[in-house]
C-alpha cells in the first residue's frame, strides 16, 4: 500500500475537541504525525492536546493560518458530508474521515459539489463498493489503487479519459 501521510504533511483534524477526534489525533501525534490544526466550529482560539495544536472554527481559517494540506475528519456522521466539502473547498488534497455510518446517499451533494473539478476518488471502507458504484453513476472516476488514481488524475488534468 502506497503512504499517504509521511513527513510532510501538514494535517488537520476536523472534530479534534470531541472524544473520538482527540484520542485519535493524540495517537497520531504520539506516532509521529505531524497535526498543524484542529477544527471545530465556535471553538476557534482555543488548543488542543494540551495546548499543542491550535483550533479554527473553520477549515479555511485553518489551512490559511498553517498551510494544512491533509485532513482527517472525526464528525458524527450527520455532519461528515459538510465537513468532507469544506475540507475539498479549502483547498485539501488528500482527506480521510473516519465516520462509520454515513448513508450513501447523503454524500450526493458532496459529489454535486466537486462535479466541476477533475478528480478521482479511492475509496477504502466496509461501504467502498456501494459508494464507487454511486460515483461512477454520477460519473466520477474512482480507482481502486493509488497508481490507478494518479493514472486517472492526470488525465483528467489533461482534458483526457484514462
Amino acid at each position: 500500500m502506497s503512504i499517504l501521510v509521511g513527513r510532510e504533511t501538514r494535517l488537520l483534524v476536523q472534530g479534534i475537541t470531541g472524544r473520538e477526534g482527540e484520542f485519535h489525533a493524540r495517537a497520531m501525534a504520539e506516532y509521529g504525525t505531524r497535526i498543524v490544526a484542529g477544527v471545530t466550529p465556535g471553538k476557534g482560539g482555543q488548543t488542543a492536546l494540551d495546548g499543542t495544536v491550535p483550533v479554527f472554527d473553520t477549515v479555511a481559517d485553518a489551512v490559511r493560518e498553517t498551510g494544512a494540506d491533509t485532513s482527517c475528519i472525526f464528525v458524527p456522521a450527520a455532519g461528515a458530508p459538510d465537513a468532507i466539502m469544506e475540507a475539498a473547498s479549502s483547498g485539501i488534497t488528500t482527506i480521510f474521515c473516519i465516520t462509520e455510518g454515513i448513508p450513501a446517499l447523503d454524500m450526493i451533494p458532496a459529489a454535486e459539489q466537486a462535479r466541476d473539478v477533475p478528480m478521482v476518488v479511492r475509496i477504502v471502507g466496509t461501504n467502498a463498493a456501494e459508494a464507487a458504484e454511486l460515483l461512477e453513476a454520477a460519473h466520477f472516476a474512482t480507482a481502486a489503487s493509488l497508481d490507478e488514481a494518479a493514472a486517472k488524475a492526470v488525465a483528467a488534468a489533461r482534458g483526457s479519459v484514462a
